[in-house]
């Protein structure tokens, strides 16, 4: 999935070689996704607030609602080691067309990362979009919203 410029008036460019590492990596990643069925890979690499890099890949199941996908795979690895605190997120396919998080990886990523967690989106070559996880999900449900509903 791919956002063009006129849906997100926030969308800018990164800064050249700003994530360079990040998005190597993320491509890296993709390599191993198994993606047998849409045939559309996607790596993802997030860097921990200490600067631990784990990548993640899409990982497809015949019944699709099973599927794994590359952030929630890179993220669970870092809190499987113990990591809580994220600053960036690079996330590349193999067609380098800007995939964005979807909906369900921002709301996974919310629970752990904050809003200003930066989002570097690969757009092929050098060209990298860059948004914050509070751009790409505001009025995120979180651990306020569930506590509030309990007080009503």
């Amino acid at each position: 999935m791919c956002v063009s410029a006129t849906q997100y008036s926030y969308r800018r460019a990164a800064s050249p070689n700003r994530m360079d590492e990040l998005i190597a990596a993320a491509r890296e990643a993709l390599e191993a996704a198994h993606v047998p069925y849409s045939e559309y890979r996607v790596g993802a690499a997030l860097r921990t607030a200490d600067g631990t890099v784990y990548t993640g890949c899409n990982i497809e199941n015949a019944n699709y609602s099973n599927s794994l996908h590359a952030e929630e795979v890179a993220l669970a690895e870092a809190v499987k080691n113990g990591h809580r605190e994220f600053d960036r997120i690079a996330v590349s396919s193999g067609v380098r067309d800007g995939v964005t998080p979807c909906g369900m990886c921002r709301q996974t990523l919310a629970e752990f990362a904050a809003d200003d967690l930066v989002v570097a989106c690969d757009e092929g070559g050098d060209a990298v979009t860059e948004y914050t996880l509070g751009e790409l999900l505001p009025n995120t449900i979180n651990e306020g919203t569930l506590d509030d509903a309990r007080e009503d």
